[in-house]
């Protein structure tokens, strides 16, 4: 069994769509169903979770009409402005359709201490009342907030996305280490083995990657780290094969159930 936790379909001009544009000719074109099958035919891929690419709700809107009628879809992860006065009516509204399974606010592009706002706490609230995930698009500079949020949060289930995207591309370690392992020590944060090759640059190769994803699945462990294509992204420094291929080969063979299906399965509460 293959469980994709991470991948992303867009159309060019439509349902919010704002990113990529065209200065990333590799992505900048529709992307739909069809396409993430042709592009894993040789995996046997069994189900996907589609994350939110644009800051948008017709993005989310659309991804849950993609769930109600394609049985590959086993889940969505939204997007709502969690700063709006509206978000925990909005929250609570989507939590209605059982398709969702949480939601990404998009932290990567914001202050790292936005996340902690006292007026966000509304939303974080309904997001816990409601048992949705939160997926942490972050940068490493924001690891240390993440960390408080758990910790102020302790009821808020966590997955950090592309393992809080480390600069391997200018071969940077510290403090992405330090900072990420502090997050790990914390009870029942999760995260995706995934996006580390888009990291890695244009010359992204297995060596380059190979440190960082093997730290993940060391202080992430067996039962905390699942597996992301960040698919169609994915395509800027490899594809789709390639990558699963790689994960694979640093994992121990004991592991692969968790680390392909099983951890996802289990977090996002998945049929």
């Amino acid at each position: 069994m293959l469980i994709d936790a991470h991948c992303h379909l867009w159309q060019i001009g439509r349902n919010g769509h704002g990113w990529p544009g065209p200065d990333l000719p590799g992505i900048h074109r529709d992307f739909d169903l069809a396409d993430l099958i042709d592009a894993a035919r040789d995996i046997g891929l069994s189900g996907v979770v589609l994350v939110q690419s644009q800051p948008d709700r017709r993005d989310t809107s659309w991804l849950l009409e993609l769930a109600a009628v394609e049985s590959l879809v086993l889940g969505v992860v939204g997007w709502v402005d969690l700063a709006s006065p509206d978000a925990p009516a909005e929250i609570a509204r989507l939590a209605s359709n059982p398709a969702l399974k949480g939601l990404r606010p998009m932290l990567q592009d914001l202050p790292p201490d936005w996340i902690l706002d006292l007026a966000l706490e509304p939303a974080i609230a309904a997001m816990v009342q409601a048992d949705l995930s939160f997926d942490a698009l972050i940068r490493p500079a924001h690891i240390p907030a993440i960390a408080t949020l758990v910790q102020r949060w302790p009821g808020l289930r966590v997955v950090v996305d592309h393992g809080a995207k480390p600069f391997i591309e200018k071969g940077s370690w510290q403090p992405w280490a330090a900072a990420l392992g502090a997050l790990a020590a914390l009870p029942g944060v999760h995260c995706k083995l995934s996006g580390l090759l888009t990291e890695a640059g244009a010359l992204a190769d297995a060596a380059m990657v190979a440190p960082y994803a093997r730290y993940l699945l060391d202080v992430f462990g067996e039962d905390r780290l699942m597996w992301g294509s960040d698919w169609p992204v994915l395509n800027l420094a490899g594809n789709y094969a390639g990558w699963h291929a790689m994960c694979g080969e640093w994992t121990p063979t004991g592991r692969h159930g968790a680390l392909f299906a099983r951890n996802a399965q289990r977090f996002y509460h998945l049929a």
